[in-house]
C-alpha cells in the first residue's frame, strides 16, 4: 500500500505543479491516518478542474489521474473559495 500511496502523491503533486498552481504560488500536502483509512490530499490555488483522461497507447502523458483512480479506494475533488483539494483514500488492511 505504501508504494501506491507514494505513486499517487507523486502524480497529484506533479499535476498541482503543472496545472493547478499559478506562477509564484505553492501547493500543500496533507496525510491523515485513521484506524481504517489513509487519506492523502493535495491542495492548490488554481482553478483548473482535474480530468481523468484515457490517452492513446503511444501518448507520453495523461495517465496520472487514471492510475490514481485505479489504485485508490476513493478519489475526489473538494472545491474551495480559492483553489481545490484533490484527494485519495486507501482502506487500511485489518491487523492480523
Amino acid at each position: 500500500m505504501i508504494d501506491d500511496i507514494e505513486l499517487c502523491a507523486s502524480e497529484l503533486a506533479t499535476n498541482a505543479l503543472l496545472h493547478g498552481v499559478p506562477p509564484g504560488r505553492e501547493f500543500a500536502v496533507r496525510l491523515d491516518l485513521a484506524d481504517d483509512l489513509v487519506r492523502l490530499e493535495i491542495r492548490d490555488s488554481g482553478d483548473c478542474q482535474p480530468l481523468v483522461q484515457h490517452p492513446e497507447e503511444d501518448s507520453c502523458s495523461g495517465r496520472g489521474l487514471f492510475l490514481v483512480g485505479e489504485l485508490a479506494s476513493e478519489f475526489g475533488v473538494d472545491h474551495h473559495v480559492v483553489g481545490k483539494a484533490v484527494w485519495v483514500a486507501f482502506k487500511r488492511p485489518a491487523e492480523l
